[in-house]
């Protein structure tokens, strides 16, 4: 069996697997709600809070893993590592716990996400636009099959724009109106940057995953607007019941309780990714970096091996 722990801005996740039959099954899920970049954008730190909650975490990961057969096991610390002053403490720190963590670039991460969205997809000569929005970066790209056409890295998250536009409390419906009309704005200048080379690139079907899209698309299905899917319509027809599920504490159907201090920012960044690549519709992908982690584990086992044996800061691998 192998094991990949896949270490985000807001949420920690572990996939345990194993190679059956052609395929890769999956043994067992746990993923919980770090927050390891909060306030990040303003302190440049991992906060002591959030390096204790990520460090429990960990611990818990460990005695899991410990309940299964896990031959070999791959670690990787996305944004926040990439950001912080102190990510290396914290490396340091769950290396005594026994958790050794490589921190990979946004490229790497876009690769890896690319290879996990596809691996839940029927097999098509279609180019595939594929996101996945994390709580400090946003990745983009576009492929065919197995090759990609495109990656990019945007400095763009859930938890970096909760920060950014919604710190304050006691804030009125329409000042949240107003915060996530700004958000949104802010966010289509950012993924207009490399609109561009997404138009040149081209593309067919459009994927998102992670849990920012599951979210919208959750929220989206409770109002009948259709199953796993994030339409630009819906978005600006739910924008008033957000703001005032924020603005009062009532209940949206769909939303998730421990979701709700992501869910204005995140409709911020999907409103501007949809607007800045003219996207109407957007499939969610239940998969993604630790399924492509995974998947190149099985695949590149002993390359693998080498990469963690040799001690290198960042995990260096190519594009398929």
């Amino acid at each position: 069996m192998h094991a990949c722990i896949d270490l985000g801005s807001n949420s920690f996740h572990l996939l345990i697997g194993e190679w059956e039959r052609g395929r890769i099954q999956i043994v067992e899920r746990l993923s919980e709600k770090v927050q390891l970049g909060e306030n990040v954008r303003s302190s440049g730190k991992i906060s002591p809070q959030a390096f204790q909650r990520g460090l429990n975490c960990l611990q818990r990961f460990k005695l899991l893993m410990k309940q299964y057969p896990v031959k070999q096991y791959w670690a990787l610390g996305t944004n926040t590592f990439r950001v912080t002053d102190n990510a290396d403490d914290f490396i340091q720190s769950a290396k005594t716990l026994g958790i050794t963590i490589s921190t990979i670039t946004g490229v790497q991460e876009a690769v890896l996400i690319y290879a996990g969205v596809i691996t839940s997809l029927p097999i098509s000569t279609a180019q595939r636009l594929v996101f996945d929005i994390g709580g400090g970066s946003t990745e983009v790209i576009v492929g065919k099959e197995h090759t990609q056409l495109l990656t990019e890295s945007l400095a763009i998250g859930s938890v970096a724009w909760r920060d950014r536009f919604f710190s304050s409390e006691g804030v009125t419906q329409a000042e949240l109106q107003g915060q996530m009309d700004a958000g949104a704005e802010v966010a289509c200048e950012v993924f207009s940057a490399i609109a561009p080379g997404v138009n040149r690139a081209g593309w067919n079907e459009v994927y998102a995953s992670s849990g920012t899209v599951k979210l919208l698309a959750l929220i989206c299905q409770e109002h009948s607007y259709g199953e796993s899917l994030n339409r630009l319509d819906a978005l600006y027809e739910l924008k008033q019941s957000m703001a005032e599920c924020i603005a009062t504490g009532r209940e949206l159907p769909g939303l998730k309780e421990r979701r709700r201090d992501l869910l204005l920012p995140a409709w911020c960044i999907m409103v501007g990714l949809m607007k800045s690549y003219q996207v109407d519709t957007i499939n969610f992908s239940a998969t993604a970096l630790r399924e492509g982690m995974l998947d190149f584990m099985v695949k590149n086992e002993k390359t693998l091996k080498a990469m963690q044996q040799s001690d290198l800061p960042e995990v260096s691998f190519a594009k398929h």
